[in-house]
């Protein structure tokens, strides 16, 4: 028998009891339904016709009393036409006789209305008015009594059958309730335990199936499925049963193969000095090396939230570079030793700088992450000697610097004598290199400052427009003298922003003068600000060369310079301009094609209140 089968017999039961009661409901509700006009059927004709003669009566009375006052011709009328439809009436009652006492009632009641005829008969022969007066109250009033009385006997006999009729219509209806309920409660339980038996019996092999899966997935491979029969699940058990028996042979076959590459690669990953750290592809933690255990406090034994015992830093690094590589945006590369995160050891601090890496399916799909933490503990002390150096020597040049500015001025100018023509051209281009210096030298210091934490930022409120003007105009001297055309395109709908004139003024400026240098004679350089729905954006475009895209990834780095840039400058003003631009909480790229111009950008997000700021 077929799985589909079982379950179809046991649901049966279930069926069959449905049955049963639809089966009673029909009997007692047709018998139920039978009662209730048999009441109207028997009884109430027989109500109305009494009824109906009851008035007649009434009326012929009446009638005799119109013929007493002197109104002869209307009482005989009246009278007349009330007969035809008394004798009616009785007629029908006589066709009508249901209960048991009601056939002797009708037949007093056909013999008081013979009676009352004759008497109405001989009422009617008086000529007299005191004649008819006295046959009235003497022999016509006593028969109309009899007959009315005789009438009204058989209204009360039937009235009285019909509320013994109804009362026992509601004890029967209480019985088929009674009996309704019993069927039902009968049914159920027995319909549900035979379903549950049946259904019970069906899906036992699923159990049996179902624990031999679980001992096969906590690496029990001798298990095995005992199900028996020819179904759907049977047949399941036996292909069940081929794959555990197929899984143990290449458990036996392999088992020590993957043992030992399992060990290779451990070991691989244990002999690197800086922490290793390996995602799956939910996010949870995989493997980690001997330098993450004692560097990050990492354990795979830690159950629960394996990254709770990480310092808080170095956690938001992880969970950052798993998201971004787990997200699919490919490996993380940090952009310099600032990303660098602080683990405190006790033989001292160490600065660590994470690096992520995608780890690929067999069909190309991202199944993991693989995040180094490589100690740049040394580099990062070079890289603060370093800077400490530039600054110490930047801030020494400034003071002889400052001098030689002053002495090439006042010999430039003639204030210690003539000069010669040769002499003033020598003079003039040393000035300029002296200026370019002092330019270098102010890159240098104000780098420094930042790096120290030391530059305050004097936020306040400022039309976008009003920035871009004030870059426009500083740099549309040398933007003409190369015949390049500066414009601008604010939005209109664009905000205030809330910064540092000066400092982001610096921004715009090195932006704007960066693109008229690398832009030819001819181009255009443009300055394109809207509003966005964080903040405000900026971009400035050029129609110049172009950057090549390896060389977009390292732009703002400090000192960099890209092969073929023109002479002059140190390679700070892009990096000083991203220091400035993630002061003021906002970011700083690039956009570009060669042969086809480029397009910095830096956005700007709203700020709930204006005030001071330290980078």
């Amino acid at each position: 028998m077929t799985l589909r089968a079982r379950l179809l017999l046991a649901q049966a039961p279930l069926a069959l009891a449905l049955l049963l009661v639809g089966v009673v409901a029909v009997v007692t509700l047709s018998q139920l339904g039978r009662s209730g006009p048999r009441v109207l059927q028997d009884n109430y004709r027989s109500v109305l016709a009494a009824q109906e003669m009851m008035a007649q009566l009434e009326r012929m009375d009446s009638g005799a009393l119109f013929i007493i006052a002197g109104e002869r011709q209307r009482g005989l009328t009246q009278q007349a036409a009330q007969r035809a439809r008394l004798e009616s009436q009785l007629r029908v009652q006589e066709g009508n006789v249901t209960e048991p006492a009601e056939d002797a009632a009708t037949l007093r009641l056909r013999t008081s209305w013979r009676r009352y005829q004759e008497a109405y008969d001989g009422f009617l022969a008086q000529s007299s008015p005191e004649g008819a007066r006295e046959a009235y109250f003497g022999v016509l009033e006593p028969a109309f009594q009899e007959v009315t009385g005789a009438a009204r006997a058989i209204l009360d006999l039937n009235q009285d059958a019909m509320v013994r009729k109804s009362e026992a219509l509601q004890r029967q209806s209480a019985r088929v309730n009674t009996v309704m309920v019993a069927a039902v409660m009968v049914a159920f339980v027995v319909g549900l335990f035979a379903s549950q038996s049946l259904t019970h019996r069906a899906l036992r092999p699923v159990s049996v199936l179902s624990q031999a899966v679980r001992r096969l997935g906590e690496g029990d491979y001798a298990a095995r499925a005992v199900v028996e029969g020819q179904d759907e699940i049977a047949q399941v058990g036996r292909d069940f049963n081929a794959m555990a028996e197929a899984l143990q042979q290449y458990r036996r076959s392999s088992l020590g193969e993957l043992l030992q590459a399992q060990a290779a690669s451990q070991a691989a990953i244990d002999s690197l000095p800086d922490p290793v750290v390996v995602f799956g592809a939910d996010g949870g933690l995989l493997n980690v090396n001997r330098a993450a255990e004692d560097v990050l406090r990492l354990s795979l034994e830690a159950g629960g939230d394996m990254l709770g015992q990480v310092v808080p830093e170095a956690r938001a690094v992880l969970e950052r570079v798993r998201e971004h590589v787990l997200t699919g945006r490919g490996a993380y590369q940090p952009r310099g030793y600032e990303e660098a995160v602080r683990a405190p050891l006790p033989d001292g601090d160490r600065w660590l700088l994470a690096r992520g890496s995608p780890v690929h399916g067999e069909s190309g799909e991202v199944v993991g992450a693989t995040v180094i933490l490589q100690d740049v503990t040394r580099l990062r002390r070079f890289d603060e000697l370093k800077n400490d150096l530039v600054a110490t020597v930047a801030h020494e040049f400034r003071t002889p610097l400052t001098s030689l500015r002053m002495a090439l001025h006042l010999v430039t100018e003639g204030v210690v004598g003539p000069v010669t023509e040769k002499q003033a051209d020598l003079l003039f281009a040393a000035r300029e290199d002296s200026e370019r210096l002092q330019g270098i030298v102010d890159d240098l210091l104000d780098l420094s400052r930042i790096q120290a934490g030391q530059l305050q930022l004097e936020i306040r409120r400022v039309p976008a427009e009003e920035l871009v003007d004030a870059a426009l105009d500083a740099q549309r001297m040398a933007a003409e003298e190369r015949g390049v055309q500066v414009s601008k395109q604010v939005g209109l709908d664009v905000e205030p922003v809330d910064v540092d004139p000066e400092r982001l003024g610096l921004v715009l400026g090195n932006l704007v003068g960066n693109a008229v240098k690398h832009t030819p004679p001819g181009g255009e350089v443009e300055v394109h600000v809207w509003q966005e729905s964080h903040g405000v954006r900026f971009e400035v475009r050029d129609t110049g060369e172009g950057i090549a895209l390896e060389q977009q990834a390292r732009i703002f780095e400090k000192f960099y310079r890209a092969p073929g840039a023109p002479a002059g400058g140190a390679g700070l003003g892009l990096s000083i301009a991203k220091d400035i631009v993630q002061a003021h909480g906002g970011d700083i790229g690039v956009v570009s094609t060669p042969g086809q111009g480029s397009t910095f950008w830096f956005t700007l997000p709203r700020r709930e209140e204006s005030g001071p700021a330290s980078v």
